[in-house]
């Protein structure tokens, strides 16, 4: 059994990698009006999430393959954090710099790349380390760190939206971020060493992570397909947050400032007190049952904030959301912890992000689509049809669940 502050140091770069692309959310909106327009700005918004994802699909499950495999003296994951981790902050001057939509696109699509450069190998950690019986306490504490590093990048970035500049909290977000790698690297003692490769190339293990034999793994597989749709729900709130506020609310960008913090504040709040209850009640109840009912009380909460009158009224019904995003995000990965084979977590580690990838750009795609196209008829209703989505998102995320078989590989 690891002692509980070991599985803390486990989970503490997912608190600096959460920042960056929860800073990143309220940053690229609100800048998306001036680099394309107001008319185009949900759809400018979805073709640079989508590009960036590509690139985030092909990198995680690739590296994080390959850091199974890796023997260094730092050990199999640690070099992979560190180079990754030094680029997120070089990216994000890019990015904070940059006046043009093509500079910032090609800024963010680099920062895909370190940033899923370190996050792949870093995903391994949980199925290395952490014995059966704390997986649900790790899971439950990696769910609090992604929760409250978003809201610590939304309270960087809400800087901007009292300064009108956004120069200083997109880098401040890559520090932190950096810091916390820094914390990883120093603190987490590896363990278990790298498998050998059996005489293959480093080429050949790369393009392995793409091998058809991870089909044969159908559990994992269809939770894929689950993971996809309930993380694409969540998305829809988190990435149009700004425009809901704006064009839906009518609240001016120092009114949203405060908003915007107040309501990831209350995510925070219920998200830190319900991950670890859910993750261990997952525990006696089934990791699935909680997975229901998190998108039964997730497609509440996305009703009522999507019918809301007022900002009041909305705020009151983003808690529903938050409890269900942050008891999804524990016992959903406890429960992939669980099925993957665990001599090359890695690999199917960083296959399960393709999904967290793919989940933004896709649902980015449909709601800044919806919203253009209904926003051209009525501006204030566009946001308000992209969060209806998620009813259907939640629906699909069950269903996809049911044939999961949810008993732990060894």
């Amino acid at each position: 059994m690891l002692p509980i502050f070991q599985i803390f140091q486990l989970s503490i770069y997912w608190f600096g990698i959460n920042a960056i692309w929860g800073g990143l959310n309220v940053i690229l909106q609100r800048r998306m009006d001036g680099l394309v327009g107001k008319e185009n700005a949900g759809s400018g918004l979805a073709l640079l999430t989508f590009l960036g994802a590509i690139v985030a699909i092909l990198v995680q499950p690739t590296i994080g393959t390959i850091s199974d495999y890796t023997i260094t003296r730092w050990g199999r994951r640690k070099p992979y954090i560190v180079i990754g981790a030094v680029l997120d902050v070089v990216f994000l001057v890019g990015v904070a710099t940059s006046n043009t939509y093509i500079s910032v696109v090609v800024f963010i699509v680099l920062l895909q790349v370190s940033s899923n450069f370190a996050q792949g190998p870093f995903q391994g950690y949980v199925p290395d380390l952490v014995p059966a019986a704390q997986v649900g306490l790790a899971s439950g504490l990696m769910g609090l760190m992604i929760i409250l590093g978003r809201i610590g990048g939304v309270a960087i970035a809400s800087i901007g939206l009292f300064t009108g500049s956004f120069v200083a909290a997109t880098i401040g977000l890559g520090l932190l971020e950096l810091t916390t790698a820094i914390v990883t690297v120093i603190t987490v003692d590896e363990g278990r060493v790298g498998p050998s490769r059996e005489g293959r190339s480093w080429f050949q293990v790369a393009t392995g992570a793409w091998g058809l034999d991870i089909l044969k793994e159908r559990s994992f597989v269809w939770l894929l397909g689950s993971r996809l749709f309930v993380l694409m729900a969540t998305v829809t709130l988190t990435d149009f947050m700004l425009f809901y506020m704006s064009r839906s609310i009518g609240l001016t960008d120092s009114e949203i400032g405060i908003w915007i913090n107040v309501a990831t504040g209350l995510i925070a709040l219920t998200t830190a007190l319900t991950t670890f209850p859910a993750a261990r009640l997952s525990d006696r109840l089934g990791r699935k049952t909680l997975v229901y009912f998190t998108c039964a009380l997730g497609s509440v909460g996305m009703l009522g904030v999507a019918l809301a009158p007022n900002i009041l009224v909305s705020v009151l019904f983003v808690v529903p959301v938050g409890i269900a995003a942050g008891a999804f995000l524990a016992v959903d990965w406890a429960l992939m912890t669980d099925i993957v084979p665990k001599a090359t977590s890695g690999r199917y580690m960083g296959i399960s992000n393709v999904v967290t990838g793919a989940a933004g750009p896709i649902a980015v795609a449909i709601g800044g689509i919806a919203m253009d196209r209904v926003g051209a008829l009525d501006f204030s209703l566009g946001p308000r049809i992209a969060f209806l989505f998620a009813l259907g998102y939640y629906a699909l995320g069950a269903l996809l669940l049911r044939p999961v078989d949810e008993r732990r590989r060894e």
